[in-house]
């Protein structure tokens, strides 16, 4: 029986492990296929054709065979037009690989979201660190939705009155916005303020910036079920140096 085939697949490398003695298994991001696991045989040996070509943040046409879960790597071209990211951007790139990894189910296509994540990539690679953290908040709020997880920042749980922008306001993940009565218990405290801008991509106070985050963490930590995100720390290294 012959076995499923794809040829010129649009797709990037989010990670790679050893396997066996000369091979690879290389997760990918596709755009018609989603996140993938394939093995790249002798993808490790010096002389493999492969072995330049399988790196993060580099558009790929791959090809592939099989009907496992983990299919076998035909080949991998170079498509280019993405400037390489080196630096803070670097580290911003591997932070949203980390995420496609562990909130992406295999096989479950996400065309919309392959399209933003390439798009964010040419934006990390602006010579403008100042913006990174933008350009974070929004590819984390639109993978969130995407994947069936929207939050609601423009209405409040309880009431489903507008958000007012002067109000203080404790988020609880999976419902929304609650009026801060001063009481504490569960949720995140953020501002009407801060809740308004996110739900208009608008990032550009430094208010904003520093509560989204807060905020954006902790709805990512509740979908991860407790799994660490490796790459945050690092990040929270370089930055506090």
């Amino acid at each position: 029986m012959a076995q499923a085939r794809t040829d010129n697949e649009p797709g990037f490398v989010l990670h790679t492990y050893p396997f066996r003695e000369t091979s690879l298994v290389v997760e990918v991001f596709t755009r018609q296929h989603g996140r993938m696991a394939l093995v790249a045989r002798g993808a490790r040996r010096p002389r493999s054709a492969m072995r330049g070509q399988i790196q993060p943040f580099t558009p790929l046409l791959l090809s592939w065979y099989g009907k496992s879960e983990v299919r076998t790597l035909h080949s991998a071209e170079w498509q280019g037009g993405v400037a390489p990211l080196s630096g803070m951007p670097l580290l911003c790139g591997f932070y949203l690989n980390e995420l496609l990894l562990k909130l992406l189910a295999r096989d479950d296509p996400h065309e919309g979201l392959f399209d933003y994540y390439l798009a964010t990539l040419s934006e990390l690679s602006q010579p403008v660190d100042s913006h990174l953290e933008r350009v974070l908040r929004r590819f984390e709020r639109h993978l969130l939705s995407e994947i069936g997880y929207a939050a609601t920042f423009h209405e409040e749980a309880e009431t489903a009155q507008p958000v007012r922008q002067e109000q203080r306001y404790v988020f609880v993940p999976e419902r929304g916005p609650y009026v801060d009565d001063g009481k504490g218990g569960d949720g995140i405290p953020v501002s009407g303020k801060t809740l308004l801008d996110m739900d208009q991509d608008c990032f550009d106070s430094p208010a904003t910036r520093a509560e989204s985050k807060q905020l954006m963490r902790a709805l990512i930590n509740h979908h991860l079920g407790g799994k660490p995100l490796y790459t945050r720390q690092i990040l929270r290294e370089f930055t506090e140096k």
